[in-house]
């Protein structure tokens, strides 16, 4: 049976404490800001938030479903272990911050620093697609995971700001875009990716399609820019299991 919870009435505190004692089907009506929410929720739990949730919305989490109907504010997925985000709007600063599994899939923007110490270990690779444009620094100080900027609703010309993954030791990134990005820091190699690569990412590519509704042919494609450390980049070893 499934639980609803006025996020209004409730304040987020009682909210939250609600939603750790709930299991199964979550429903939460306006939600004006409330944070933390998901918190560290496991695979008992499908939360479904009207309105905007908060900063941190699933940090810690580790195997829930949580669909926004909605933007949500920043550090959407904070330390994020397994499970999957979906939301049907924007997505505020330092999206999937220090992500370590799971997804994250965004309709619209995210704002700066998304994908910021991103990092994978074995089994564990987080994944971020975002349907529009980034802020700067996309993918700072990434470090594991797959990261994919698609740029809809800008033309085949992709904003993502500047310093593209400054600082970036593991992981990848494709970027759709016609030219390729600017500011690229020394320690990242990148090229136009093949049809392999794009072969690499079409099972989120054909996700992104089915939760939104957007062109599943154009979305494979398209042009793309794959991003990737430089291998003589001598900290890979130290920090990333890829």
């Amino acid at each position: 049976m499934a639980v609803t919870l006025n996020a209004k009435a409730l304040g987020y505190q009682p909210l939250n404490d609600a939603v750790r004692a709930a299991t199964g089907d979550i429903e939460i009506t306006e939600c004006f800001g409330e944070r933390f929410i998901a918190a560290s929720a496991t695979a008992d739990k499908k939360l479904l938030i009207h309105g905007v949730p908060g900063n941190a919305l699933g940090c810690y989490m580790d195997g829930a479903s949580v669909v926004v109907d909605g933007n949500a504010q920043d550090a959407v997925g904070d330390t994020m272990n397994d499970g999957e985000i979906i939301i049907h709007g924007r997505a505020g600063d330092a999206l999937g911050y220090a992500m370590r599994g799971g997804s994250i899939y965004v309709k619209g923007d995210s704002g700066y620093r998304t994908g910021i110490h991103m990092k994978q270990y074995l089994d564990k690779r987080p994944v971020i697609v975002v349907g529009g444009c980034t802020g700067s620094f996309l993918g700072e100080y990434m470090a594991g995971g797959l990261l994919i900027v698609l740029s809809l609703g800008s033309g085949d010309e992709a904003d993502v700001g500047r310093f593209t993954g400054t600082g970036m030791h593991g992981g990848r990134m494709f970027i759709r875009s016609k030219n390729p990005p600017r500011d690229v820091p020394e320690q990242v190699v990148y090229r136009r990716a093949e049809a392999d690569d794009i072969a690499s990412i079409a099972p989120q590519l054909s996700r992104f399609s089915e939760l939104f509704g957007a062109d599943k042919e154009l979305l494979l494609t398209s042009v793309y820019w794959l991003l990737e450390p430089n291998s003589t980049n001598p900290y890979t070893q130290m920090y990333t299991n890829n």
